[in-house]
């Protein structure tokens, strides 16, 4: 049994900084008084509404702006895998009114590769708190002639190439999916690139354009609940609470394992008042039992972790990645 298991992670650290006022007029750390005025908070998404990213952010939406005391606006950045959104979050003011849902393996791997031009690196970010890991599937038509993992994958492994299927964009989540598949199973799909996001994928899924729809499982249970894609396998780690009948990769016989972690950062350098009412914010939101309820309605079970730890685990995901960066490469 051949074995390649993705896990996820990132972060980096805060930079602090104060101000001090003379001893007549008392001392105020700067950020004491965030977020003044009124002012709201951008929370910008890197994918097109719709998907699971612009999901979990519209959840949080109001348990946060309930938090903070100012409107929150969602802002949809979609293009080049994530890389526009990212690219406006690492590059706005550290001052806490901007800030921005975070997916790996993409903002991860973005700034990895030379050819993709990322003017950013982990080290512009300052990770807040994670929210979820959601696991990769692979899905059929319903009429769709195989009926298993092992069945689609050795029709994959007869006719390399000859099934479509779809990522959001290349070296994202479902592209690093793709290439573990065919290193471990030698079964071989061509990769068509959605780079708005998992809802131009399943939009083309859905109009029959590709034959496979590659995806996590937030993307596939209301398509399952109303017969519209039939899914074969899971690349978690057990099996999905939402998906119960449907089998690992592992319970199959290929050891893979593939996930997005889905959390949410802002540029660095926030000062401490303020990373630390986001980071206040961000918790109580992620796990507010109504928002929890609503993840798990969409087949996600809320994996919280504080801006540490977050730091650390995308960190962790940053070296997994840089090793099979060139498998995925090799494969464009």
């Amino acid at each position: 049994m051949h074995r390649r298991t993705l896990t996820a992670s990132l972060t980096v650290l805060g930079l602090l900084a104060a101000t001090g006022c003379s001893a007549s007029n008392g001392s105020t750390a700067e950020g004491e008084d965030y977020p003044a005025n009124g002012k709201p908070v951008e929370m910008i998404v890197a994918f097109a509404p719709g998907g699971a990213v612009d999901t979990a952010a519209r959840l949080i939406q109001p348990v946060l702006e309930e938090e903070l005391g100012t409107n929150v606006e969602v802002i949809n950045a979609p293009g080049a895998g994530g890389q526009i959104g990212y690219t406006q979050i690492a590059n706005a003011a550290p001052d806490g009114y901007t800030i921005g849902a975070t997916g790996s393996p993409s903002v991860v791997v973005s700034p990895l590769d030379p050819s993709r031009g990322a003017s950013y690196t982990r080290a512009d970010f300052q990770p807040l708190g994670r929210q979820v890991v959601d696991p990769a599937v692979i899905a059929v038509q319903p009429d769709s002639p195989y009926q298993s993992l092992e069945e689609l994958l050795e029709a994959a492994k007869k006719n390399p190439d000859s099934m479509t299927a779809t990522t959001t964009g290349q070296q994202g989540g479902e592209h690093f999916a793709l290439a573990q598949i065919a290193e471990t199973a030698e079964a071989s799909f061509a990769p068509v690139h959605f780079s708005e996001g998992a809802s131009q994928a399943t939009t083309a899924f859905l109009g029959k354009h590709v034959d496979v729809l590659v995806a996590n499982v937030s993307d596939v249970t209301d398509l399952v609940a109303q017969d519209k894609a039939r899914v074969l396998g899971v690349m978690g780690e057990e099996r999905a609470e939402a998906l119960p009948e449907v089998p690992t990769f592992t319970e199959e016989g290929y050891e893979i394992v593939s996930a997005t972690a889905r959390g949410y950062s802002a540029p660095v350098g926030l000062p401490e008042p303020v990373a630390e009412k986001l980071e206040a914010a961000l918790q109580a939101a992620i796990e507010d039992p109504e928002v929890v309820q609503k993840m798990e309605d969409l087949g996600l079970e809320t994996s919280y972790l504080g801006a540490e730890e977050y730091e650390q685990f995308w960190a962790q995901q940053e070296t997994d990645y840089k090793e099979v960066l060139p498998m995925v490469q090799a494969g464009e």
